[in-house]
């Protein structure tokens, strides 16, 4: 696409009409209800019959010249009226839709446009990205209906800014996340990769080919129940051979992801709940927290009555769920605000951590080079018995997980939304009004070739210092918005220091034990689709050839 279109009703027209033709954004969303699709259609021609006369920069949540507040206004193209751009983005790949806007437009800056009835504004350059997660008038987010019901708003990723959302932020970096408890719950992570190992060994054993994200999900929701509730199940032995209370848990858990990271109209034309609810999210968020609630609940009297049979002292040792029953005075927590807490975790800790392995298996599939330099790295430590915590440390492994993080960030786009609390006043003479959500478009800035040279290759060796080489150096926990996928400032993922460091011990595992290979009929597709992280369109089927090492160490610990 060029830089730079004069005509910018074309180009409009040019992201926008064709997925309105198609009403694939609707079909998607298995809609049955008749009375929001006759809506739909209706406003949809009669915006179309309207939009040369009524239609404005930026879409209907930008009337009134909102987006030219500042010095310098912010660039905006036409969106329907009433929808704005909702057509565009509800369905799709939206962080490369609007990395493509972007370029189009030259608003790399800042872009403004409406979903809906909601003002968005969305930067695609690391320093006003910076600017905007580091900034104390960013550090709310908007709350989507269907985190609202499941309870979110009282948990850290939702809670506004304020005393409750700093006392879970506390709790969380003082009892869940620091070194000491990462550390000491190394020997749960380990059970479960050993687990975890075994059952691709018996898989690729049984099938000759090995589908790893049901195994990764598997061990990623066992470690983090291990950590938070003390509990651990045995997910991989099939629906029929599940415990009633395993099984339970594994559905709520898919319900849940699928619920947060569907498309809600409702969230963008709020008009729409009174006459029907489009996706069913409310019908299937108040159908599944009273399940939530019953389970967790179970699992919290069970700790209280242990903690009154066996003493209340709770060790770097001891579950979350320990750790919050111990909590006294200001840190003691509300009944149902634990229930939430819980119930969080349980979702930050599973879903990214096995989809970015996956990611990172795909690109060593593709890529037997880097594979065998990275299997050479981790057996020349374990040679000089290193410890897990050392490998995990590891240079090329790590430049592998930084690799593929920035060519596959695991939440490219709407993991970002912040909210405005304030006008505010940009380094570019931007102004972002109030109430103003605002996403950082990471996918676009890791994408971007001003950025990173030759952005669509997989090249570790661009984080690695040597005679050849400068390297880049950066930490991906936040501190250089090149390459954040965990965030910035205030909302950066409290669980990042744990993610990197199961990421990096599990995939050093993986590597070791077992040499991957494409499988003849199943060739990889490294297609997206942008669900509640940015997951594999076709998850990775691939042939795990058992190695030496696993057979003669039988990976235990």
């Amino acid at each position: 696409m060029a830089a730079t279109i004069p005509n910018d009703e074309k180009l409009w027209l040019f992201f926008t009409l064709p997925q309105i033709i198609t009403f694939e954004n609707i079909i998607s969303t298995n809609l049955t209800s008749f009375p929001f699709l006759a809506t739909l259609i209706v406003l949809y021609f009669l915006g179309l019959f309207t939009w040369a006369i009524f239609s404005s920069p930026g879409g209907p949540a930008w009337k009134k010249g909102r987006n030219h507040m500042g010095q310098v206004p912010i660039p905006s193209p036409k969106g329907l009226p009433v929808f704005g751009s909702l057509f565009t983005l509800s369905h799709g790949l939206a962080h490369q839709t609007l990395a493509y806007m972007a370029q189009g437009f030259g608003s790399k800056q800042l872009m403004a446009l409406s979903l809906g009835s909601t003002p968005v504004v969305v930067t695609s350059d690391p320093e006003i990205a910076r600017e905007i997660l580091t900034s104390p008038y960013f550090a709310d987010r908007p709350i989507k209906q269907s985190a609202k019901q499941l309870m979110f708003s009282r948990a850290i990723g939702f809670a506004p800014s304020g005393a409750h959302w700093r006392l879970l932020r506390r709790i969380a970096a003082s009892h869940l996340f620091s070194p000491r408890r990462i550390l000491a719950h190394e020997s749960g992570r380990m059970l479960e990769c050993t687990n975890m190992v075994n059952a691709i060994f018996k898989e690729q054993v049984l099938h000759g080919v090995v589908s790893i994200r049901k195994h990764l999900q598997a061990a990623a929701l066992n470690n983090i129940m291990g950590s938070v509730f003390g509990k651990r199940y045995d997910l991989m032995n099939g629906e029929g051979n599940m415990s009633h209370e395993a099984k339970e848990l594994d559905e709520l858990v898919k319900e849940g992801f699928e619920l947060l990271g569907a498309f809600n109209w409702s969230d963008h034309l709020p008009w729409l709940k009174h006459f029907c609810d489009p996706s069913g999210i409310v019908q299937r968020c108040s159908s599944l927290v009273p399940h939530v609630r019953r389970l967790v609940q179970l699992i919290i009297d069970e700790h209280r009555e242990r903690r009154m049979n066996n003493g209340s002292d709770a060790s770097e040792n001891s579950d979350f769920v320990d750790v919050l029953l111990s909590l006294e005075g200001e840190e003691k927590l509300q009944e149902d605000d634990m229930v939430a807490v819980l119930w969080e975790m349980i979702f930050r800790g599973t879903d990214t951590i096995a989809l970015l392995i996956e990611w990172i298996l795909a690109e060593l599939v593709l890529n037997p080079t880097i594979q065998s330099k990275l299997q050479n790295e981790i057996a020349n430590a374990m040679e000089s018995a290193a410890t897990n915590s050392a490998i995990a440390k590891l240079p090329y492994l790590q430049a592998v997980v930084k690799e593929t993080l920035r060519l596959h960030p695991p939440g490219p786009l709407l993991s970002w939304a912040r909210l405005s609390t304030t006008n505010v006043s940009l380094s570019n003479g931007m102004v972002v009004p109030k109430g103003t959500t605002t996403m950082v478009n990471m996918w676009s800035i890791t994408h971007d070739p001003n950025v990173w040279d030759n952005p669509a290759m997989f090249n570790p060796e661009r984080f690695l210092h040597n005679s050849a080489t400068a390297g880049i150096d950066i930490d991906v926990r936040g501190s250089d918005l090149r390459l954040a996928p965990f965030g910035a400032g205030r909302r950066v993922c409290p669980g990042k220091d744990l993610a990197l460091v199961t990421v990096s011990q599990w995939v050093a595992m993986l590597v070791h034990n077992f040499k991957w290979i494409q499988h003849e009929t199943n060739p990889i597709d490294l297609g997206e689709v942008l669900k509640l992280s940015c997951e594999m369109k076709c998850p990775l089927s691939a042939v795990a050839i058992p190695r030496n090492c696993f057979v003669t160490k039988q990976y235990k610990y």
